[in-house]
């Protein structure tokens, strides 16, 4: 019987790469220069930090960080953004919030968008990942377009550990 697991987490060497990305951009703007703007991860927390010294350039880095994460293929529906606050030393930040693993509350939107459709896929919560099973493959790729196009919910879904 086909099956799959949903997973909803962020590569890290993607993300490295992106953030290494924007780093060279904003070294390479002439409106950055001389400006102590930068992007950094903190694995331990699971965040991104943004740091500049007014507002505009922390959007600004957001934006070419959103731009290079689109770019490598990294999903910007399980970012939660903080609104931008001052630090200290006239520099201001943003903390944007990486959501992995798909929590009970996700995972009962999901049951329910399943039954709604009215697939005939079977599903199980395991631990931050959710199976889903049918005798037809077609049926279960349809079931994940369907849940990773669904506006009510807000994380990125990958397939993972692909069984036919």
């Amino acid at each position: 019987m086909p099956s799959f697991d949903l997973v909803s987490r962020m590569d890290s060497m993607e993300l490295q790469n992106a953030l290494l990305t924007t780093e060279k951009t904003i070294l390479g703007r002439f409106d950055f220069k001389g400006s102590e703007a930068t992007a950094e991860y903190k694995e331990k927390d699971k965040i991104i930090e943004i740091r500049a010294e007014d507002e505009t350039k922390v959007k600004a880095v957001r934006d070419i960080l959103m731009t290079n994460m689109g770019k490598r293929g990294l999903g910007l529906k399980g970012l939660e953004e903080s609104p931008i606050e001052p630090t200290g030393m006239k520099m201001k930040k943003m903390t944007i919030k990486m959501v992995s693993g798909i929590d009970k509350e996700k995972a009962k939107i999901i049951n329910k968008l399943l039954k709604e459709a009215g697939s005939k896929v079977k599903s199980q919560y395991m631990d931050e990942k959710f199976r889903l099973e049918s005798k037809n493959i077609d049926e279960l790729q349809a079931a994940f377009h369907m849940l990773r196009t669904s506006k009510e919910l807000n994380i990125d879904l990958q397939m993972e550990n692909m069984k036919r």
